[in-house]
């Protein structure tokens, strides 16, 4: 009883496989297509399920698309409906569109699949969009009942749910529909500080621990409302998304009294500050939905979902509050994570089961390792093939030379295994460094992930060691939840300000932010036991357990999926040392890439 799961057609398109009670895999369109957040129909993603299973098209019990496309399309047209005229010419561009293929968009996919030459799928049914957030958050989860956060952009009208998880069940117990959300608040500031809407907000987050909350009141008293019982309104004349074209106007800019800042200008203070100001008040919200959804519910324990809940922050500040003895977050938050939660909906409902959590595991996501994955014989032809020198050894000694070569400050690409589900680099396609060399960040930004020098890098520690370098209040095996360096590593420091992004501010600065945070990655030896020993064989060399751990890709390209993006992205950058599977790379050893180009102009930025 095999059932896929797809989204597609707005942003990070992705598929599932899941079959009698079991995740079988899932990965987003873009790491095929190498287009960053594709939107596109996810072809390669579901030739990729079906191939891990071994199966058709026609194998399958379902196929569901993640949300309803006709009630999406009543909800975009009762939006422009009520923008007035200000809204028509957005809405003479995207009406053609909408009445051509949007508003049947299930109808699509059944044409596309059609096309895929692959066996005759079955019919395609429609879920509904938050309902796919709740069930992927829940269904994955360590919980037998559980309150249900999902917080986003906007689904079909829905922008924030609290639903009661217990058992194979999921009740919607509230609801916050548009055009008041959450989601787009934040991404309002992400368009009006000069990133881009959908994938820039994670910048936001980032440039915030830089400023001041100096906005905070302005923000609560003109644009949010947040009441006492959780729920909340936006103002909206001051923004401009009801009518199509643009976040925020003029309205928004007189408040500030400022311009948009230009994307790629230089960023001040200012931008700091506002970024400062909106994440306070979105992780109060937040604390308050969740406040709401314990009283709603009377559980315990809570597990979130939606692109809100990639807001690391706001989940480090709910997990510190006590409001809950523990908090699960579903690894894939955004829409990506839909196609999942569609499909374990699908496989519950029939079969009257949840996925089991195998003994030893956190959950039953399996570590989000669901991608694909290439053994050493595939990774050494393709190396022989490329006239690629390598090292090829057994599993110890491919660990003792990493942790060695990481010892000895430089910067490793890490390829193994199967690749990860969401938008974290969790141990399998990763770039690795010493969180101890105070050159480490900005080697990393500059040098290797060619992006701005204010962005943070996240720690990868043993679960078992967290607590012995962060204030961790739980296990944070996905880095969804930013906790504060102890004390005892911290060194004195200054002004928080962009001035110091280079202030020495911990024993371990390459992972310290400048509010002394860390986005910490808990690597569990059941989960990913292959990453847990290398963490080790690096104490055993240096006594510190910790490394930096980002994605291995640079700015504006998806995550690597094969090994040949892997040594693509690792010539075209200045890192020393590329590992694949058992295979072991040196740089100065490579012969330069053939008809390469000048490929950092044509990158896309986000």
């Amino acid at each position: 009883m095999y059932h896929l799961g797809i989204s597609a057609f707005y942003h990070d398109s992705a598929a599932a496989l899941v079959a009698d009670s079991r995740i079988v895999a899932a990965a987003q369109q873009e790491r095929f297509s190498r287009i960053r957040h594709d939107n596109g129909f996810p072809e390669d993603a579901i030739r990729y399920c079906l191939a891990s299973a071994g199966i058709r098209l026609s194998d399958l019990a379902s196929v569901s698309y993640y949300e309803d496309p006709k009630l999406k399309f009543r909800r975009t047209l009762s939006s422009f409906a009520s923008a007035g005229p200000g809204g028509l010419p957005a809405f003479r561009h995207i009406l053609p569109e909408w009445i051509r293929w949007k508003g049947k968009a299930a109808q699509v996919v059944e044409n596309r699949l059609a096309a895929m030459n692959n066996g005759v799928p079955v019919k395609v049914e429609t879920g509904e969009h938050h309902r796919s957030h709740a069930a992927s958050a829940f269904y994955p989860s360590p919980f037998e009942s559980a309150a249900v956060l999902c917080v986003d952009g906007v689904g079909e009208w829905h922008t924030t749910t609290v639903w009661h998880g217990r058992g194979r069940r999921l009740r919607l117990a509230n609801s916050i529909s548009y055009p008041h959300s959450l989601g787009l608040l934040y991404s309002a500031f992400t368009y009006f500080c000069g990133f881009k809407v959908d994938s820039g907000e994670y910048k936001l987050m980032g440039l915030a621990p830089y400023g001041r909350p100096i906005y905070a009141d302005r923000i609560r008293d003109h644009l949010i409302e947040i009441r006492k019982d959780g729920s909340f309104s936006l103002n909206m004349a001051y923004f401009s998304f009801l009518q199509g074209q643009r976040m925020v106007g003029e309205e928004f800019a007189r408040l500030f009294g400022r311009p948009r800042r230009e994307a790629e200008s230089e960023l001040t203070q200012d931008e700091c500050d506002l970024a400062a100001s909106v994440q306070q008040v979105t992780t109060e919200a937040v604390i308050g939905l969740a406040r709401a959804a314990k009283a709603m519910t009377g559980e315990a324990r809570l597990c979130l979902a939606g692109g809100v809940a990639l807001n690391c922050v706001a989940n480090g500040e709910l997990s510190r509050s006590g409001l809950f003895s523990e908090i699960w977050i579903q690894p894939a938050a955004g829409d990506a994570g839909c196609a999942l939660g569609v499909a374990l909906d699908q496989d519950v409902r029939r079969t009257g089961r949840r996925p089991q959590v195998k003994s030893g595991q956190q959950d039953a996501m399996q570590g989000s390792l669901l991608g694909p994955s290439y053994d050493d014989d595939d990774i050494a032809s393709f190396l022989e093939g490329r006239g690629a020198p390598y090292h090829r050894y057994d599993e110890k000694r491919m660990l003792e030379a990493t942790a060695e070569h990481l010892a000895r400050g430089r910067v490793v690409g890490w390829f193994q295994g199967r690749m990860e589900f969401g938008p974290r680099a969790l141990g399998a396609r990763s770039i690795l460094g010493d969180p101890r060399n105070v050159e480490m960040q900005k080697t990393m930004n500059l040098k290797i992930k060619f992006r701005e020098s204010f962005r943070p890098f996240a720690p990868a520690v043993p679960a078992e060691a967290a607590d012995d370098y962060f204030d961790v209040r739980q296990d944070s095996p996905y880095m969804l939840i930013v906790s504060p360096v102890l004390e005892k590593w911290r060194r004195e420091s200054g002004e928080r300000g962009l001035g110091s992004i280079n202030e020495v501010r911990s024993d371990l600065p390459a992972i310290t932010h400048v509010d002394n945070s860390a986005r910490v990655q808990t690597v569990h030896e059941e989960t990913n036991p292959q990453f847990h020993r290398l963490l080790r064989h690096f104490a055993d060399k240096t006594g510190c357990p910790v490394l930096v751990n980002t994605s291995f890709n640079v700015r504006g390209e998806p995550i690597v999926c094969t090994p040949e993006e892997a040594y693509t992205c690792f010539m075209r950058t200045n890192m020393d040392v590329l590992v694949l599977g058992n295979c072991v790379l040196i740089k100065n050893d490579q012969p330069p890439l053939e008809n390469d180009v000048d490929w950092r102009s044509e990158i896309a930025l986000d």
